[in-house]
């Protein structure tokens, strides 16, 4: 049986974790830090927000009964990619979204995941501003 591991920073560790561990195919799941400037950091090193390292989840995985696509798309699934150094309550760098890959295939997929720009095409003068105009803060989404 061929085992591959990838390792994804989605915010605090211990519900990503618990997330990854329930996908069929993932064989074992650990929590710790990566991506920083210290060796062996301890929780207390990374919640200072100065050693560079994410919280993240080391994932085994057999690629035969789980893809590395379909853990992708569950990472993307569980979390905000879009908050900056932020998962809800947690803020630091330690809780940015980051996906370490174990090989070129996986950083491929994980590229394939992002689409570069296009052509912009902004909307029609009546949807500028839309919301400030009639004195609302929210739609229904």
């Amino acid at each position: 049986m061929a085992i591959e591991r990838a390792t994804f920073g989605a915010g605090c560790f211990w519900g990503v974790e618990a997330r990854f561990a329930e996908i069929p195919g993932v064989i074992d799941t650990a929590a710790g830090y990566e991506g920083g400037c210290v060796d062996h950091p301890t929780y207390k090193d990374v919640c200072t927000d100065t050693t560079g390292h994410a919280e993240v989840v080391d994932v085994t995985f057999d690629p035969s009964r789980v893809s590395f696509d379909t853990l992708l798309d569950a990472f993307f699934a569980m979390h905000d990619p879009t908050q900056v150094n932020r998962q809800g309550p947690d803020w630091g760098k330690q809780y940015r979204s980051v996906i370490f890959t174990r090989s070129e295939e996986q950083m491929h997929q994980a590229r394939e995941k992002i689409e570069p720009a296009s052509t912009f095409w902004k909307a029609e003068e009546y949807h500028q501003r839309y919301l400030e105009k009639r004195g609302m803060v929210s739609c229904q989404i």
